[in-house]
C-alpha cells in the first residue's frame, strides 16, 4: 500500500506537483521523510505537515473489512471477481475462472503452451463484459521476445468469430493491449513500481508479465555468495507491488514461470539446476547432479532421485495465490493442473492448443497423474524427454563396458 501515488491520497494538484519536483511521488517517499524535510519541501507550518502525515498514512493503511462485505461486493457484480477463461470445467473449479485481486502463475515446460494461454486470456479480458470479459485494457510485459500479434488476432478471430466479425473490431481490440517488451531485472522492476499510474489512465483490467522466471534465472546465479538474498529481495518486491495492485484495482495479475530440476534428497540439492533455457542433454543434467553430491556419495539406483518442478523455489510459491501448471501427456493432449488454489482442490484437465487457442478435451482417464503431498511447490511436473530420470538410473547400474564401468566407479 506504500507505493500507492500521492496523487490518490486526496492532498491537492498544487501539492503533488511541488513534491514531484522533489522526486516525491508515493505516499512511501513521503512518510520517509523527517518532519523538518517535509516543512522544508512543502513550504507548510509544523501544524499542516501533521495533518498531511495523517492524511497520508491513513490512504495507504489497509482498510479492514469484514468477510460479509467481502461477500457481498462480490454478490453484487460477480463478473468483476473472476475472469472467465471460456474452459468451462476450469472456470466451474475456479468458482469462476482467475481470480481478480490475487496473483496467479501458470508455469510449464516449453512448448505446452503458457504463452499461448496468456495471449487468450489478453483477448478474454478486452471482451465486454456481457460475454464473460472484463471490457478494459491489458499491460502484457514480455521479457522472452514471445508476444505474436499475428497469434493474437488468430486466437481472437477463431474463438470468437461471430463478435470479431470485421476487421475493424480486431483492431479495436489490439489496441487495448499494451506490449513492453522489457529484458532485465531492473526494468521489469521499474516497469511494475510504474504500472499504478498506466492502470487508472489506460483503464487496464489485467496485468501479464510472460515470464517472471526469464529474467531472474539469467542475471542472478544462485551459486554465487550473495544472489540469492538479492535473488529473494527482488522477487519479493515485484510480488509485494504486483498484490498491492491486483488487491487496489481488483484486476488479475498473471506470471508466467520456468521449470527447474528438484532432487529428492541430500543436502541443497534443490537449487535450480536446468533451466528450460539451457538445453542441457540428460548427460550434462546427470553430471550437475553429480557434482551436487556429498563427497563420497554415490548415484542411488532409485528412479525418483531428480524430478522437475517449478523454478523460482519455495519462498516465491508463497508469493502467488494459485498455480496452474501445464504438462506434457500424449501428443496431441496435453494435461492443465489446478495446484494451488484458495477455492479449488486439486484438479486435473486434458486440453489441446488449437487456432483458437487452448480447448479442453472430454477425458476420464486420470490413472497416470501423479503428485507430491499436496505442497504445489514440490509438484512434479512431465516434461516431453523423460531420459533425466533414466539416465540417472541408468548410470548407477553396473556396465559392461571398461569405460563406462570406470565412470561408474568415480561417481
Amino acid at each position: 500500500m506504500a507505493a500507492k501515488k500521492l496523487r490518490r491520497a486526496q492532498l491537492s494538484q498544487e501539492m503533488c506537483e511541488r513534491l514531484s519536483r522533489y522526486q516525491i511521488t508515493t505516499c512511501q517517499d513521503f512518510l520517509c521523510l523527517s518532519l523538518l524535510e517535509l516543512m522544508k519541501v512543502t513550504g507548510q507550518s509544523y501544524y499542516e505537515v501533521q495533518k498531511l502525515l495523517c492524511k497520508v498514512s491513513r490512504a495507504c493503511a489497509p482498510k479492514m473489512q469484514t468477510a460479509y462485505e467481502m461477500r457481498l461486493r462480490k454478490s453484487v457484480n460477480p463478473s468483476s471477481a473472476f475472469l472467465s477463461t471460456t474452459l468451462h470445467s476450469l472456470d466451474r473449479v475456479l468458482h469462476g475462472g482467475v481470480p481478480c485481486g490475487s496473483l496467479t502463475e501458470i508455469t510449464s515446460p516449453p512448448g505446452c503452451g503458457k504463452t499461448q494461454f496468456c495471449i487468450m486470456l489478453s483477448v478474454l479480458a478486452t471482451l465486454p463484459v456481457s460475454m464473460g470479459g472484463l471490457d478494459g485494457a491489458v499491460i502484457y510485459i514480455d521479457t522472452e521476445s514471445a508476444f505474436s500479434a499475428e497469434r493474437l488476432i488468430e486466437i481472437a478471430a477463431n474463438r470468437f468469430p461471430t463478435y470479431y466479425d470485421s476487421d475493424e473490431k480486431l483492431l479495436c481490440m489490439t489496441r487495448s493491449i499494451h506490449l513492453y517488451r522489457e529484458l532485465t531485472c531492473c526494468s521489469v522492476l521499474k516497469r511494475i513500481m510504474s504500472l499504478e499510474e498506466e492502470i487508472i489512465l489506460k483503464k487496464v483490467k489485467l496485468v501479464i508479465i510472460d515470464s517472471v522466471a526469464s529474467v531472474v534465472r539469467k542475471e542472478f546465479d544462485t551459486k554465487l555468495q550473495g544472489n540469492l538474498a538479492e535473488r529473494s529481495n527482488f522477487l519479493n518486491r515485484g510480488a509485494s507491488v504486483l498484490k498491492y495492485l491486483a488487491e487496489e484495482f481488483s484486476i488479475p495479475v498473471i506470471l508466467t514461470n520456468q521449470i527447474t530440476t528438484a532432487l529428492s534428497s541430500g543436502p541443497g540439492l534443490g537449487a535450480d539446476l536446468v533451466s528450460p533455457a539451457d538445453d542441457l542433454s540428460p548427460s550434462e543434467v546427470l553430471m550437475q547432479f553429480v557434482s551436487c553430491l556429498p563427497s563420497g556419495s554415490s548415484v542411488s539406483g532409485k528412479r525418483d532421485s531428480g524430478y522437475v518442478t517449478a523454478a523460482l523455489g519455495n519462498t516465491w510459491s508463497h508469493s502467488v495465490n494459485t498455480r496452474l501448471i501445464l504438462q506434457y501427456h500424449d501428443l496431441p493432449a496435453r494435461q492443465l493442473l489446478v495446484a494451488k488454489s484458495p477455492v479449488a482442490p486439486f484438479s486435473t484437465f486434458f486440453y489441446t492448443i488449437e487456432k483458437s487457442g487452448l480447448i479442453l478435451q472430454d477425458r476420464k482417464d486420470q490413472t497416470n497423474l501423479v503428485w507430491e503431498g499436496t505442497n504445489p511447490a514440490l509438484q512434479p511436473i512431465r516434461v516431453r524427454n523423460t531420459a533425466l530420470k533414466d539416465t540417472l538410473h541408468d548410470a548407477a547400474l553396473p556396465s559392461t563396458t571398461g569405460e563406462t564401468s570406470r565412470n561408474t566407479s568415480n561417481l
